[in-house]
């Protein structure tokens, strides 16, 4: 089978990785794709939101199966314009991705059908969303309700910064058409961790738990990014909040959908919160999420096209997963989540059969790569624990060490290990 994988991202790298290890792929396409992407895909010069072009070279090269990665085109109907020229898709349809581009039509569904999440109020006017914030204090998170690439929440510990928040989003249009209309709910204190499946209709079938880390700077500081590292699975999330988290959330999430006349299929993504009260959602997506793709992958033991053709089939793929741990860091440009610059050289990393390097923001000119993208590449590695898994990743680190022009996070996962060093030494 000839498969097209499409977009550009670290996701999407971290997919092609997977299934060129199947034998039953014949041919692996990426649009656009990106330079790392290159060495396992042929990367055709399409848009991943040039729908016709996409559904034109699907049918001029006989693609058996397209895997659509990033939101933006699952939101405004890829999917949809697939199935209507008979071409096997997995995603959701534009109908079904509301679920992540609307945070105030998720919120809607969970209070509906009862699916544990923060308390909130949806506001289009800057006044009355202040009123609000004034009314219930600090701490408490603002957010974008469409789609701003990982950085349309402020999670204010003030409530002056809150309410600059407001004017940035409303009055100022800081994420232009998604921050028309705001989303402002209750801080929720807990650990978090992200929880995806593979999902048809009322079949899900979950993925192995992950945490990412949001914020740009250690010690969870500075602003919100789409990901600086994550590690899968998580040793500290109790199998109780986990099972939990399926039943109350996952699968009735899933149910509401096919209830609404809005049946997902693909990736439906979790972002939860283990708080005093059990797992509360924090935010659904309606694809792989990433940088958490990159370390739940790898420790799949399916062939991936074929977990893919069961869900669509309505078979249980039979999931079964390794017995390691998985851990990525992410290597993002100087400035980022804000202004950086691009073309900057990449120093050469230093890998081995342990280690694993995933491109996200990357070209390739003059004979070596450059960056071109805020978050630039991940590198991660399986161990068969956490400390192992993260001492293999941080090692091949050491050559950005001194540079002017990336950075890193040198403490993902570090908070997990405390904790467990603590609790070993009781």
């Amino acid at each position: 089978m000839n498969i097209m994988v499409v977009g550009r991202g670290g996701r999407e790298h971290s997919i092609v990785q997977k299934l060129s290890e199947s034998a039953q792929v014949k041919h692996i396409f990426a649009a656009p794709g990106n330079a790392g992407i290159k060495k396992g895909a042929e990367c055709i010069n399409i848009d991943e939101n040039d729908h016709e072009s996409l559904v034109a070279f699907a049918k001029d090269n006989q693609v058996g199966l397209t895997i659509v990665g990033p939101e933006n085109p699952l939101i405004d109907g890829l999917v949809d314009r697939f199935l209507a020229e008979g071409l096997l898709v997995f995603g959701p349809s534009k109908a079904a991705a509301l679920l992540e581009g609307s945070k105030h039509f998720a919120k809607q569904i969970m209070q509906k059908y009862e699916i544990p999440t923060a308390e909130y109020q949806a506001f289009s006017e800057v006044e009355a969303a202040k009123a609000y914030i004034e009314e219930k204090g600090a701490p408490i998170v603002v957010k974008a309700d469409g789609l701003a690439a990982g950085k349309g929440v402020v999670v204010a510990e003030t409530e002056d910064e809150a309410l600059s928040a407001v004017d940035e989003m409303l009055k100022h249009g800081q994420f232009g058409a998604a921050s028309r209309e705001i989303v402002v709910e209750e801080y929720l204190a807990g650990d978090e961790f992200s929880l995806m499946a593979f999902v048809n209709g009322t079949d899900v079938y979950p993925m192995i738990p992950a945490k990412d880390h949001k914020r740009a700077l250690e010690g969870d500081q500075g602003p919100n990014t789409g990901g600086m590292g994550a590690f899968a699975p998580v040793a500290d999330l109790k199998d109780a909040s986990y099972e939990t988290a399926l039943e109350s959330i996952v699968r009735p999430v899933a149910e509401a959908m096919v209830q609404e006349g809005r049946p997902f299929t693909g990736i439906l993504y979790a972002g939860l919160i283990e708080t005093e009260d059990g797992p509360k959602v924090i935010e659904f997506n309606a694809r792989f999420g990433d940088p958490e793709t990159q370390v739940v992958l790898p420790l799949l033991e399916n062939d991936l096209e074929q977990v893919v053709i069961d869900v669509l089939e309505g078979k249980d793929p039979g999931l079964e997963w390794s017995n390691e741990t998985c851990a990525g860091v992410v290597v993002a440009s100087k400035g980022y989540p804000g202004e950086y610059e691009k073309g900057r050289p990449l120093p050469e990393l230093s890998v081995d059969e342990k280690v694993f390097v995933v491109h996200a923001g990357t070209a390739f000119a003059d004979e070596e790569y450059v960056s071109s993208g805020g978050r630039v590449l991940l590198v991660g590695s399986k161990g068969s624990d956490l400390a192992q898994a993260l001492d293999q990743t941080y090692q091949s680190l050491h050559v950005f060490d001194d540079s002017d022009d990336f950075f890193y996070r040198r403490d993902i996962g570090r908070s997990i290990l405390s904790s467990l060093m603590h609790t070993d030494k009781k």
